[in-house]
């Protein structure tokens, strides 16, 4: 995608802003702010004279100590069974996918082409393949396979050996291969995620704000690039590895990015996808693995998840048919032991069970 392509992008996203995000997303009047103090049962965190262990108590720091955390959930619209769904977006995404699948509720992204690939390590799948990190990637997929006028630029996949190519676009779990295969990936790729067009309910994960621009071919990549990763850590690189470090340059991206990111993603969709489409947007509780900035990791995770969850609910309150799912929330506020696993990067089968149990309880007719 050129620097052109950049600016198109943003033109195509200025006509569908509802308001600026410089504006209160919510502004009430005095009777009304009252109102929803003395409706909202979960409104309130603390009281005195109140037992803290009471299992059924409402307040904050009651419910607080529930092993796993629920919420009040107040869903804008209500999806069906029989609804076809798409979930893009971080690994998270993949964990909501494999328990909607496991209700026998059709999950569009969760190909079986994808999952006949072979990854390079047992612990993954072949639908790792398809994670999309950050909202540049995320809308850069959906433009390759929806708009008309997109094209994927071919320049941005990069040699590994003599002999083998990546695609920057992708996760990259898959064994490397030749240029013809890799290619081939990016077309299954592209015909998978136009197959978003038919589905009414579509799932957006983000996961992180720290991006990766590709200096050559002038447009942002999923991930940390290999020539990156490899540079920094030579013993994980195959024999004859080429690398192109300096060609890629860091970005921490900022609320003003991502929002347009979105807004860009919901013209998209309006104008390709389904014709009642319905988006629940989230964003990932698994933290950042390493940062490239000079913040500490907790420090730079907590801005990062701060930043996309502050962007996600005002996307959320800027149209009526996107939603914002607190799955962040759910995960953070239960108990460490019970819904971490041992790196604490990893929700645990039990914890996404309850997500998902959650989402399927508030939002599936």
């Amino acid at each position: 995608m050129s620097e052109a392509c950049l600016r198109k992008t943003a033109d195509f996203n200025s006509a569908t802003d509802h308001r600026s995000p410089r504006e209160s997303p919510y502004v009430a009047t005095a009777t009304e702010a009252m109102k929803n103090y003395k409706v909202n049962r979960a409104g309130i965190w603390y009281k005195d004279d109140v037992e803290p262990d009471d299992p059924a108590g409402k307040y904050a720091f009651q419910r607080l100590r529930h092993t796993l955390f629920t919420p009040k959930i107040a869903a804008k619209f209500t999806l069906r069974r029989d609804d076809k769904f798409y979930a893009i977006g971080s690994c998270f995404a993949r964990g909501i996918e494999h328990h909607l699948k496991k209700l026998n509720i059709t999950v569009e992204s969760a190909a079986p082409e994808f999952a006949k690939l072979q990854p390079a390590k047992k612990q993954v799948t072949g639908l790792g393949f398809t994670n999309k990190y950050n909202t540049y990637s995320i809308l850069n997929e959906l433009r390759w396979a929806l708009h008309p006028d997109a094209v994927f630029p071919t320049d941005s996949i990069v040699p590994v050996t003599n002999s083998t190519w990546y695609d920057p676009h992708t996760n990259p779990t898959l064994n490397f291969t030749g240029l013809e295969e890799t290619l081939e990936r990016r077309a299954l790729m592209q015909a998978v995620t136009k197959r978003i067009e038919n589905c009414r309910a579509v799932i957006v994960t983000l996961g992180l704000a720290e991006v990766w621009r590709d200096v050559q071919a002038e447009v942002f990549v999923n991930s940390t690039p290999l020539a990156v990763a490899h540079t920094l850590n030579p013993n994980a690189a195959p024999p004859s590895f080429k690398t192109e470090a300096d060609r890629y340059e860091f970005h921490l991206t900022g609320f003003a990015e991502n929002w347009s990111n979105l807004e860009a993603i919901h013209a998209l969709l309006s104008e390709y996808g389904h014709p009642d489409v319905h988006i629940v947007v989230t964003v990932s509780p698994v933290p950042l693995m390493n940062t490239f900035s000079s913040m500490d990791i907790v420090v730079a995770n907590t801005w990062a998840k701060s930043l996309l969850r502050s962007v996600a609910q005002e996307w959320a309150t800027a149209h009526s048919n996107v939603d914002y799912f607190p799955s962040y929330e759910i995960v953070q506020s239960s108990d460490r032991a019970a819904i971490w696993e041992c790196d604490l990067r990893h929700v645990k089968g039990a914890g996404l069970k309850h997500i998902t149990e959650l989402f399927l309880q508030n939002y599936i007719e």
